[in-house]
């Protein structure tokens, strides 16, 4: 019931935000947008930093699940009632996405939009509120990943700590890493990162953990610029 409720408040404010912020620049240029996604996101931090919100030094997260003792043993790895949780919703919430964009007509006309959003609108489709779905289905899976994160790494700082900025970094690395615009190339991406961060960070320095993400970025940027599961797309000039 939190999970749900976390993620439809944020998908409550992504509509907000969309319909003020972003709504009245949907035919302005993308450096507009772009500043405007920047000043949309400082005021977010210092707003989250507030007295009557979060403030400067927010509490744990409460611990939902039981953390008594792990569920199961696994090669002398202890395996807790949270990493079932998280990596079962995180799963559960893709094949979801995937199923709702694939195989959906919603799904399609968020492709559509994507592509072409003039031609979309030719074809019978309500640009803006395909848009605004989108926004607030993205915040909402958002919401997800935070509480989930939450519920692993209790200890939370404030909304403008370099810990917040360096997820949302990385989650856009994830989906560079695996193909821009393809979903299970995000995917992908970020279980790529995962996996190079906590194996880099046993093994090697664990001061290095963001080292390796963005030594990653660069290599594939280098070797493969549309990313793992990208298609190269020839434009005409």
């Amino acid at each position: 019931m939190i999970l749900i409720l976390a993620m439809g408040v944020c998908g409550l404010v992504a509509f907000c935000i969309e319909r003020l912020a972003y709504k009245p620049l949907r035919r302005a240029p993308r450096l507009n947008v772009l500043i405007t996604a920047i000043g949309v996101s400082l005021l977010l931090q210092n707003l989250g930093q507030l007295k009557w919100m979060f403030g400067t030094r927010p509490e744990h997260m409460p611990t939902i699940l039981p953390t008594e003792k792990p569920l199961a043993e696994v090669a002398g790895v202890n395996v807790w009632a949270v990493d079932v949780l998280g990596a079962g919703t995180a799963v559960a919430l893709m094949i979801v996405l995937d199923w709702l964009v694939f195989r959906t007509k919603l799904g399609r006309a968020m492709r559509a939009v994507s592509f072409n959003p003039s031609n979309a609108s030719l074809m019978g489709i309500n640009v803006d509120a395909v848009i605004s779905f989108t926004f607030v289905l993205g915040a909402a899976l958002a919401a997800a990943a935070g509480f989930l994160y939450g519920q692993k790494y209790p200890g939370l700082n404030q909304t403008a700590a370099a810990g917040w900025v360096l997820l949302g970094l990385k989650a856009f690395v994830a989906a560079v890493i695996g193909g821009i615009g393809n979903i299970r190339g995000a995917m992908l991406g970020g279980l790529l990162i995962g996996v190079l961060e906590f194996f880099g960070t046993a093994y090697i320095s664990p001061s290095l953990r963001d080292v390796y993400v963005f030594s990653l970025l660069i290599l594939v940027l280098l070797l493969k610029p549309s990313g793992i599961l990208g298609k190269a797309v020839a434009e005409k000039v």
